[in-house]
């Protein structure tokens, strides 16, 4: 009764410490959402940026806030979540203590033998072959997990970077198929002249070309850029991990940021310490080396020990122990540890070439940066020179001073310089945010990371 009894305390304590299973059903129909219906709790942001801003989608999404959004519920982003709460399980299942083995033998001797019983063994053993590598398995585990961490922490720098570009992208296109439509309207009343005028024969198609060739124009820069506009709203849902159908209201100014050079140098002699992505490389180079140290540690013989109890046929009891050892003759280990460390020298060069390769990218988008900030006052006065001259050639043209072909030509030229202004606005600006992504938080950002730039229009 007392046997039953254990075996049934016994067996309960086994169970008690067993997960359950619980199904996890793949949803087919997931219901579309709206950026309102998403949690975005701003206390959790990367960047102290978003951790100040309110998450108020109902008046419109804001750069932050489309940053925020994407954060939040990126795709990618979960999925690396998910592989960082995998790395936090690998290594609370490196810290575990090795489970004893019991074993239980048990012989029953042939009919008719006088004078003996059935026989046992119960041993119960212990490989402690591995507490000697558990403080190197674990020290390199927690090493994984914090590369792990930190490499979701550049993602989410990344995303929040992309998220930027593509706001200001977006609004750029915008005003630039604005910018096409009312061109377009204006050439309208000129194309139905010349459409008039060659039916009539007044004009043949050498001389009305001008005018054909200008609104073809026109209306082939406006369908290229609405295609354009369409797959960066795509590109934008698809970051912000919404369907295609949410309409996006963006509002408010795009992202501005202007980093100097003196603000790079200051920021480059930091970033080893700072930049996510290299942490992670440092992270992931603790835990390679510890998984040196483990190999090097599993070497050694690997020891077993065990306790006994037994019974042979004669009803003899005996109690006893055992020792187990390998014996390093052959193997040793000797291939892991070549494995391990030409991994570790392998992250160590990838690490050396990470480093050389952001200096070369922090100082190539400077140089751009710089070129960008001389090109655009220039390009600025030219663009209003030409848009005073397209005024005055249009009141021009009203009034009859002014031949339709050469009216068309100071359009023509006023559009290209605008077109030219907004995309170097755009490319300036993408630049921009792809340096402070690489360099990361700007000593004294808060004088230019808050700035609001004139919305273009």
């Amino acid at each position: 009764m007392r046997s039953s009894r254990f075996a049934w305390v016994f067996v309960s304590a086994l169970l008690a410490g067993c997960a359950t299973y619980r199904p996890l059903p793949l949803d087919e129909n997931r219901a579309v959402s709206r950026p309102a219906d998403i949690a975005v709790p701003a206390s959790e942001m990367p960047v102290p940026e978003l951790r100040a801003h309110r998450f108020d989608p109902s008046d419109g999404l804001d750069v932050t806030e489309v940053a925020m959004l994407a954060v939040a519920n990126n795709p990618d982003l979960r999925s690396q979540r998910d592989d960082e709460r995998i790395s936090r399980a690998q290594a609370f299942a490196a810290g575990l203590l090795p489970d004893p083995q019991l074993s239980y033998e048990h012989d029953r001797p042939d009919p008719g033998q006088a004078e003996t019983t059935p026989a046992f063994n119960l041993g119960l053993t212990w490989n402690l072959g591995d507490l000697l590598t558990r403080s190197a398995r674990v020290a390199s585990a927690q090493a994984g997990t914090q590369e792990v961490h930190l490499n979701l922490l550049w993602s989410e720098w990344q995303t929040i970077a992309r998220a930027r570009t593509l706001f200001d992208k977006i609004m750029t296109q915008r005003a630039l198929v604005a910018r096409l439509q009312a061109e377009r309207d204006a050439l309208t009343p000129i194309d139905r002249y010349v459409q008039r005028a060659l039916q009539a024969g007044d004009l043949t198609y050498d001389s009305a070309s001008a005018g054909l060739n200008a609104m073809a124009d026109v209306r082939g820069k406006l369908a290229e850029a609405q295609r354009q506009l369409d797959q960066s709203e795509h590109d934008l849902h698809d970051l912000l991990g919404l369907d295609a159908s949410i309409p996006l209201n963006l509002t408010g100014a795009p992202y501005a940021v202007d980093p100097d050079a003196t603000q790079v140098a200051r920021a480059l002699s930091e970033m080893t310490h700072r930049r996510p992505d290299l942490l992670a490389l440092q992270a992931g180079y603790r835990s390679q080396e510890e998984k040196l140290r483990a190999a090097v540690l599993a070497q050694f013989p690997a020891i077993t020990v065990g306790f006994m109890r037994m019974r042979d046929t004669s009803n003899i009891y005996s109690s006893g122990f055992s020792v187990g050892l390998s014996l390093p003759l052959f193997d040793s280990d000797r291939g892991n540890i070549a494995i391990e460390r030409a991994t570790r020298q392998k992250l160590h060069d990838e690490y050396d070439a990470r480093v050389l390769a952001s200096r070369n990218d922090i100082d190539r988008l400077l140089k751009l940066q710089t070129s960008f900030d001389a090109q655009q006052p220039q390009l600025s006065r030219h663009t209003a020179q030409l848009a005073q001259a397209r005024d005055a050639a249009q009141r021009a043209y009203r009034s009859g001073l002014l031949d339709w072909p050469t009216y068309l030509a100071i359009r023509a030229s006023s559009l290209a310089a605008d077109t030219d202004l907004l995309n170097l606005q755009q490319n300036h600006d993408e630049q921009a945010i792809a340096l402070d992504a690489l360099v990361g938080a700007w000593p004294d950002a808060s004088q230019t990371r808050n700035s609001a730039r004139v919305s273009r229009q």
